[in-house]
């Protein structure tokens, strides 16, 4: 069973060079940030100089206290009228954690989860309880 045959099912050709465009794409799209224009550009990764999956253990972690430091926005990389939530902590530390996500964050994000649901056995008319914690 398969929630996206054609992707899930691609030969491994395909599938390495869709990995490695979608890279891309996540490199050219975090340029826009602030934080990672910063980062990324330190480190001497752009999209043109990503030529294979194994260039992702060359873009640096990102910690905690670097999304500290970026409060409230050194980390978007799209005009704030895009977002429609945020996922903060409640700042026990003294500076809130915030995530914001745009429409299509949280689309992606539900098919991304809904793919792995259906990947254990999961279907439509089974009940699923979420227990995580949505602080950060």
């Amino acid at each position: 069973m398969f929630w996206e045959r054609e992707v899930e099912l691609l030969p491994r050709e395909e599938l390495e060079a869709l990995q490695v465009r979608r890279l891309r794409d996540t490199v050219a799209r975090a340029l826009s940030s602030p934080y990672y224009k910063e980062v990324l550009g330190r480190e001497g990764i752009s999209p043109e100089r990503i030529r294979s999956v194994e260039d992702l253990g060359r873009i640096p972690f990102t910690t905690k206290e670097d999304l500290r430091r970026g409060f409230p926005y050194g980390f978007l990389a799209v005009p704030k009228d895009e977002l429609v939530r945020l996922h903060a902590s409640s700042g026990t530390t003294g500076t809130p954690t915030v995530v914001y996500h745009t429409r299509r964050d949280l689309e992606t994000w539900a098919d991304l989860v809904a793919r792995c649901l259906y990947m254990v056995g999961m279907r439509k008319e089974d009940v699923f309880q979420n227990m995580m914690s949505y602080g950060l």
